[in-house]
């Protein structure tokens, strides 16, 4: 079992021809992903070649859509460009939609994602600035590294692509059902709420990884619905301990002001709810460690 990414589906990636885009399909292919096409208007017509697959270039999403039988979507566009490219992959009905695009402005982020609340909410939005989502041994929608880990029952989401890749090594002896990092801007698509709500109700899921960061609520937010609604084993941690206070750390959502947004607060959050909450990536790992042992 997996969450929002299975064998059932389908990819394109909106902005195939590019460098990023071209070089993370060739990954994505290597991961076993079921790639079908890409996007690009003023190449449509064309093919890419991958070893031996080769891919056709459409002109639209919808078009993409109708001739593969595509319902995942990954966005390899510049910034400029990325609203256009999710307001159209919207319009399509596409299912999952994964923005990689890093410096994506937040107002453009805040119109399309109420633009797809608009639209009926018929379309997941992952990121922007995230490395997407994984479903080990089975399919990948975006940049992490599929070599770090198999399938095993441990769900993961977080903030940070560098902080998911790590906790996918430290577990690798386990394994992850579903990874996926729901970037660290602002406004986001995918919450830690929404991940957490499809792992409780993941059979296959067994225990639930949650990493955030300094900055905003997401994780005080997080730790009353796992208070509320979740049974399974939640281990947390959070980034940013010696971060100073009020500079902007990394993320454009990583900024502290007062006692808002702190690793401490976020931290005494997630330990009130019953969540065990790691000092180090590492220490995390082996929180959760000792928990598998006892279902496993």
């Amino acid at each position: 079992m997996a969450i929002f990414l299975d064998a059932q589906s389908k990819v394109i990636v909106q902005g195939i021809t590019g460098g990023e885009g071209s070089k993370h399909t060739a990954l994505m292919l290597r991961a076993g992903t079921d790639v079908v096409g890409g996007v690009n208007a003023r190449k449509a017509g064309t093919t890419v070649t991958h070893g031996e697959v080769e891919l056709p270039v459409f002109g639209t999403v919808a078009e993409a859509i109708d001739k593969t039988g595509a319902n995942v979507s990954v966005v390899f566009v510049p910034p400029a460009f990325t609203k256009d490219a999710v307001v159209e992959a919207i319009d399509a009905g596409i299912g999952l939609l994964v923005i990689i695009t890093e410096g994506v402005p937040v107002q453009d982020t805040a119109e399309f994602w109420a633009y797809a609340q608009a639209a009926g909410n018929k379309t997941r939005i992952i990121g922007p600035n995230c490395p997407g989502i994984i479903t080990p041994g089975v399919a990948l929608a975006g940049i992490t590294p599929a070599n770090i880990t198999g399938p095993g029952p441990v769900g993961l989401v977080s903030k940070s692509g560098t902080l998911t890749y790590q906790m996918m090594f430290e577990l690798r002896d386990f394994g992850f059902s579903t990874a996926i990092g729901i970037g660290g801007d602002p406004i986001v698509g995918t919450t830690h709420i929404d991940a957490l709500a499809a792992f409780e109700a993941d059979p296959d899921t067994l225990a639930i990884v949650m990493i955030g960061e300094i900055g905003g609520d997401a994780e005080e937010r997080a730790a009353e619905y796992i208070s509320a609604s979740v049974t399974k084993p939640v281990v947390g941690y959070v980034a940013g301990f010696t971060a100073p206070e009020g500079k902007t750390m990394g993320h454009a959502g990583a900024i502290v002001s007062g006692s808002s947004g702190t690793a401490q607060a976020k931290q005494e959050a997630l330990e009130a709810a019953g969540v065990k909450v790691g000092k180090t990536p590492s220490a995390t790992a082996e929180l959760v460690r000792e928990i598998l042992k006892t279902l496993t």
